[in-house]
Order: structure tokens, then sequence, then C-alpha cells
């Protein structure tokens, strides 16, 4: 398994760093997020360590989805607080990242608990969205 030495994420996945992990197998580790948004907020992590998501193999990222998928079901079949989820990833500092081994957040919601998401300023004008959708047609094509 490739490994940062000096990355939590993959201290936690070898064992070396403290976690309360909710599941393990071949490809990814999940674990309790100690800065949560609500109690179950869950973090999914490939056990190989991939600074962002273009370096994370397709099935690893597959795997990933599918065991947040779990987990969502386990948060609402379970005694926690969960009405609905958020998935949410921040790929790179940018977006918001701040531990760079790609993981996914997987966030307990119910109404009314406070958590307020972002929302688009408005709506963007058609011949904009055209032109991006057409720079990631190019993009795709390569």
């Amino acid at each position: 398994m490739a490994e940062a030495p000096a990355c939590v994420f993959c201290a936690i996945v070898a064992g070396r760093a403290a976690a309360s992990i909710v599941h393990r197998d071949a490809l990814c580790t999940a674990f309790m997020t100690i800065e949560p948004l609500a109690i179950g907020h869950t973090l999914v992590v490939p056990n190989a360590h991939a600074t962002d998501l273009a370096e994370l193999p397709s099935a690893s990222a597959g795997h990933l989805f599918q065991v947040a998928q779990r987990i969502v079901a386990a948060q609402r079949a379970s005694t926690l607080r969960c009405e609905g989820a958020n998935l949410l990833m921040c790929d790179g500092a940018a977006a918001g990242q701040t531990v760079f081994h790609v993981h996914l957040h997987v966030s307990p919601r119910h109404a009314g608990d406070g958590i307020v998401m972002p929302h688009a300023a408005g709506p963007a004008a058609r011949a904009e969205l055209d032109a991006a959708a057409a720079a990631l047609r190019s993009a795709l094509a390569t």
C-alpha cells in the first residue's frame, strides 16, 4: 500500500494514529472525523495514498462512493439523527481541501440542524454554460 510519511490519514489507515473506525476493507477505511458537522460525520479514504481525485484509480473512486452509500444507509438505520445526508469531496486547496489525502465526507443531516451549505449566487447565462460544456467535452476527448 502506497503511503505518504507525513500524512495523518495514512497514519490512521496504518494504525499508527488514533481513529474511531467505522469500516475497513482492502481498498478503503472509513472513520469519524474529529471536526464533525454533525454526530456521525464520517470520512471515507482510500487506503493507498492519493493526494487528489486525479491520482485516485477509478476503481478506488467508485468504491469510495459504494462505501459512502452503505454508510448513509447505516446512519439512517442507526440511533443517530439522520433524515438526509451530504456527501462532499474537496479536491485541492482552492476547493477547501486541508488534508491532502483524498477523502469523502459523509455527513448525516436532519431538519433544523443549522448547517448551511453554500449556494450559487444566481443562474448562469446559457452562453456561459454552453462554453463551459464545450471546454469540458474538448478536455474529455483528449
